[in-house]
């Protein structure tokens, strides 16, 4: 399971700040912190930044890499603020996050994952908006990864997000986002599968549960990638656990040793 930790992002009160005040040491602590805890990829985010996010941007970047070796995940629609992050990595293979179907977005954000040989975060979106269909969004992934790998890109590169919608809003959305991950896994089982996992339970209480409930429901079907809280110990939990019960850690091994380090909540 490949861990993304989501919590420098400008979305939230006390990262904004940290970054307005350029408050290295807030951003360096969070950052090691979640790789600690789990995560693959560190995301960073300064799109409330609107003027300045290429710099702001930027300025994540290096204040992360001076104390983390860990690959980012450049969280931006900006061409601009992603070829600046790009240019001032000096870390492991990046993500993009992300790219759509949106011909405009594809177009301007595509020559930026191949100059810079990154990986890539594909949404289930296209110029007629969010579908509300698996079949529609398992035919825009399709199409997707059709257009990346006849670039050049593998299906290794390649995360495919579902578009989870919150449950709150449609009660179909939880299945749709299942169903759609398991369809584009069963054509496609070299692609990765991503989400930001949280986006499920946007409205309404008792977040966390819900969380951990489609945590376990979409590695089921398939998902093997999310944006997550990696300090979240019970989350993280139910990935090592949910990963033994598929059949995805020989032995149980990983799960023994996260429970004799005591990293596993129960």
């Amino acid at each position: 399971m490949v861990i993304i930790g989501e919590k420098i992002n400008s979305t939230l009160k006390t990262i904004r700040l940290a970054i307005e005040n350029y408050d290295a040491a807030a951003i360096q602590d969070l950052a090691k912190k979640q790789h600690e805890a789990g995560a693959a990829y560190i995301d960073v985010n300064a799109g409330m930044f609107h003027d300045d996010e290429p710099e702001r941007l930027v300025w994540l970047i290096n204040t992360i890499q001076e104390v983390l070796d860990a690959p980012f995940s450049i969280d931006s629609p900006n061409p601009k603020a992603i070829e600046a992050a790009l240019k001032a990595n000096k870390n492991p293979k990046p993500i993009i996050n992300s790219i759509t179907d949106e011909k405009e977005r594809f177009n301007s954000i595509l020559p930026l994952a191949m100059q810079y040989k990154t990986d890539i975060i594909a949404l289930c979106m296209d110029d007629n908006g969010m579908p509300e269909t698996v079949d529609d969004r398992v035919a825009i992934a399709e199409r997707l990864i059709e257009k990346l790998t006849k670039e050049g890109m593998s299906l290794e590169e390649i995360y495919i997000d579902p578009m989870v919608r919150p449950i709150g809003t449609d009660s179909n959305n939880g299945i749709v986002a299942i169903e759609t991950i398991r369809k584009v896994k069963a054509e496609f089982p070299g692609v990765h599968i991503a989400c930001g996992l949280s986006n499920i339970s946007f409205g309404i209480p008792g977040r966390k549960l819900v969380n951990q409930a489609f945590l376990v429901a979409a590695m089921a079907a398939g998902m093997d990638g999310a944006i997550l809280d990696p300090l979240d110990k019970k989350l993280m939990s139910l990935v090592y656990a949910t990963e033994a019960l598929l059949g995805k850690d020989e032995y149980c091994m990983n799960y023994i040793t996260k429970f004799r380090e005591g990293e596993i909540e129960v």
